[in-house]
Formats: structure tokens, sequence, C-alpha cells
């Protein structure tokens, strides 16, 4: 039988039907808004590294596509600023770059901890800076010759290894970290350029291994290795592993740890890791303008075009969320002081 609503009830369902009518027009006024401010302006993403590397890479391709999930569509231009592993970058951004949207840093991972582990002078915070997302989830890696008298990770708490590696790279930071956090041989021999040369090492015999290497990369550049069995990966210096090398039963470098202590070590250090290709603005960035240029990351990194040529490209595109860096960001930052102390006294040997 039919009953009548009583007044209080009636004006309830009066006020939730205003909100649900008030919630989408606040929604399309900001859109409107932040369309508004884009149309026809010119979005510069600053890159803090040279022409022609990955992180340059990453950044034009995202520029070919990102303007239309954009509103208002912007034209997008790629600056390069290299400089201190992007910290020149980084402290452009922060300080002199225009805070309204208009300008987007694509760092390298390393700038998210340089204040807690480097020993670079800088002039930012990246724990207030605004993050929009990033390119991929770099899962680092050690490998090892299959002639090497390594078989597994765990033969290298008593078996030497000698392991290829750039100066101040994460192909020398990386076995150094484990060496210090958890007692293993890695015998580290600096002086080789960059990846290309370290894996020639590798290939020649010069070296039996080499750590800090992006799996993404290095799979795609040197297939032939893991799939005549020449070479291994003994280990992944990551929270959660690459779904492939889990698959096959690659340990996890941290699940070593001995202690609380040395996990939180071995977390802090390797979360840059996940930082992979971050793309940043300036902490006063209005709001509405960041949740839009938050969602047009998440479409760009979606859009059939972008990951046909991302394919073509042999590009990893396996993207992390702007929130979820700025969550993780957070809890990097919260990390016990001890932990961060020992943590880079293990980096730099102090």
């Amino acid at each position: 039988m039919f009953q009548a609503q009583s007044p209080a009830l009636s004006a309830l369902g009066a006020i939730w039907a205003g909100v649900l009518m008030v919630a989408p027009a606040s929604a399309q006024n900001a859109n409107a808004d932040v369309a508004a401010f884009y149309k026809g302006k010119q979005v510069t993403i600053i890159v803090g590294s040279s022409a022609g590397g990955g992180y340059d890479t990453y950044a034009r391709m995202m520029s070919r596509h990102m303007g239309k999930h954009i509103p208002g569509n912007p034209t997008i231009i790629v600056q390069n600023m290299p400089g201190a592993g992007s910290n020149v970058a980084a402290n452009y951004i922060y300080n002199v770059a225009p805070k309204d949207g208009s300008v987007i840093g694509a760092f390298q991972s390393g700038v998210v901890l340089e204040p807690l582990l480097g020993k670079t002078p800088i002039k930012h915070d990246p724990s207030k800076s605004i993050y929009l997302g990033s390119a991929n989830d770099d899962i680092y890696i050690c490998l090892a010759r299959a002639d090497s008298p390594v078989a597994k990770f765990s033969d290298v708490f008593t078996k030497e290894l000698v392991m290829a590696a750039s100066q101040s790279s994460s192909t020398s930071d990386y076995p150094a970290v484990i060496n210090a956090v958890l007692g293993t041989k890695f015998k580290v021999v600096t002086g080789y350029p960059g990846s290309r040369e370290i894996s020639l090492a590798v290939e020649r015999g010069e070296a039996q291994g080499a750590c800090g290497l992006a799996w993404p990369s290095i799979s795609v550049t040197q297939p032939g290795w893991f799939t005549t069995g020449n070479v291994k990966v003994i280990v992944q210096t990551h929270e959660k592993g690459h779904p492939d090398l889990n698959k096959q039963g690659v340990p996890l470098a941290h699940t070593f740890a001995k202690s609380d202590d040395e996990r939180a070590m071995l977390d802090l250090f390797f979360s840059q890791s996940r930082f992979g290709r971050p793309y940043v603005v300036a902490p006063e960035t209005p709001r509405d303008r960041v949740s839009a240029l938050r969602q047009a990351f998440d479409s760009t990194i979606k859009d059939p075009e972008l990951r046909a040529e991302a394919t073509r490209a042999r590009l990893d595109v396996d993207a992390v969320s702007g929130e979820e860096l700025q969550t993780l960001v957070a809890k990097v930052y919260a990390s016990p002081p001890d932990i961060i102390a020992r943590t880079k006294k293990a980096l730099h040997g102090e």
C-alpha cells in the first residue's frame, strides 16, 4: 500500500538530488576552465637528460600523443636540460618555471631519492612535487653467465662474481648496496661507459655478470642470452618483481634480508625503480589542472596509437599512476632517519 513520505524525508531527498546535480555541474565547470586555459597554449616537457637517450625517447613519444588527451588540446614540445642526474631540471621546475601546469618535468628516477641518499646539493623538494605518473616501472635485475661459479643468487654469499659496471650508476650502486646490506660477494669492476659496453663485457667473458640493469630493456636488447641459457637472471631488485621472472622462480633480493632493518634498507633503495620515468609539475600547480594532467597521462599511456608506437620502438610502458607515485614518495620520506642514514652509508661506503 502506498505511503506518503514524511516532510523530513522529502526534504532530505531534495537535498541529495541537489547534490547529485551540483557535482556533475562542478566537474563540467572545472573541465571547461581547464580547457579554456590550455586552448591555444604550448606545454613544454623539460627532459632532465640529453637528447637521444631513453628518458628523452619516452618524453618525445608522450609529447606526440598527450596533447589530444588534455582539455583544450595544447601543443606539446620537448626541451632538454641535462645535468646532475636531472637535478638541474628539477631545480628549474621547482623554482623558476611557470607554476600553472604549462611546464612538465621528465626526470631520472634518482632525483626522487637525492635528498635522502645522494650527495648533490639541490634546491628542490621531491616530497612536495606533484607527480603525474611514470611511463614505466623499471624492474632491475642481476644476471650471471651460465659458465660463472654462480648458479643461483644464494651462491653469491660464498662465491665471488665479477660484475661489469659504470661509475656512479645503477650498475655500480645496486651491487654495492646488496653487498653492504646482505653480505654478498659481488666484485664490481667499473670503467665501462654504459649498458652497451657492459653487455659486451659480459658477452666476451670479460665479466661474469652485471647488476642494476632494467629487465624490460635488457630482455629486448639481448634476447638471445636468455633463450639460449648462456646468461641467467639470478635476482630481482624490486618490491614485486616482473611477472615473467616471477613465473620462472627468480627470487626478490629483499627476501634474503635477515632482519626488518635490512628489509627496510633494501626497500628504500629499490623504491627508485618504481619511479621509473617520472613526470612532475610544481607544487603550486592548480589542482584542477593537476587532475586533468593526471587523467591525460593515464589516457595517453592507454592510447592505442602510443601503444603501437611503443611496440615498434620496443619500449616498455608498464606505467605507474600519479596517485601511486605520490603515495610512494610520502612513504619513502617517512622512513626512519636511522634507516635512511644506514642506506646512504651502504650506498657510498662511508
